[in-house]
């Protein structure tokens, strides 16, 4: 358990809200909120950014080698360990538009709350989230003003924090996601909590 004596550890969580392995790593994310002194600030990155607003199919994306159904099977087994619902998927959409909201939502109070949102609804609901009315939608159901949102979206306002985001990730050289960074050390892949809390713990004990 952290200490008020405990130094504050940045950590940059480098995700993507399409990425399964992304979802899985949210509990252990909250795990180490409650039980370290720590400030996770997500930094969107670009998985697949080709895909169309429409979506593609995971047979179209992984190929006729890649069986989907073993491939679900598989990850719901993990999901249900970590308590986290998960529905069979055979599509991928657009995570664009849902990044630029997600930043937005990080200058809102409690709006950090629209990231397993946004999750959920891809993951649970199995929603195309590059559909503006699905994200205002999610918005809407936190208490976000509709008019607000809006603005967020057509305007696109957060447009330039999206593109410094991906430039911070190509820049870095991450190339997988999710990926932690903390104290100058990366820890890349859904690890285990264990794995999290070290990284934590070596970035403590820097000087």
């Amino acid at each position: 358990m952290g200490t008020i004596l405990d130094k504050l550890i940045k950590i940059e969580l480098f995700t993507d809200y399409v990425w399964p392995w992304c979802y899985l790593s949210t509990v252990r994310v909250e795990k180490l909120k409650k039980s370290h002194n720590v400030k996770v600030k997500l930094v969107h990155f670009p998985l697949h950014p080709d895909t169309p607003i429409e979506g593609q199919s995971l047979k179209q994306m992984f190929g006729p080698g890649k069986d989907i159904d073993e491939m679900n099977r598989k990850m719901k087994a993990l999901m249900e360990n970590e308590g986290l619902a998960y529905n069979n998927r055979d599509m991928t959409y657009n995570s664009r538009l849902a990044q630029e909201l997600g930043s937005w939502a990080d200058t809102q109070l409690n709006g950090e709350n629209i990231h397993n949102s946004i999750y959920e609804s891809y993951f649970v609901h199995q929603k195309n989230i590059a559909e503006k009315q699905v994200l205002i939608d999610i918005a809407i159901n936190l208490g976000f003003d509709e008019l607000k949102i809006n603005e967020v979206l057509e305007n696109r306002t957060f447009e330039k924090q999206v593109d410094a985001d991906w430039s911070k990730a190509r820049n870095m050289g991450v190339t997988g996601v999710p990926t932690f960074v903390a104290g100058g050390a990366a820890l890349v892949g859904a690890q285990p909590y264990e794995a999290i809390v070290d990284l934590i713990n070596n970035a403590q004990n820097q000087n």
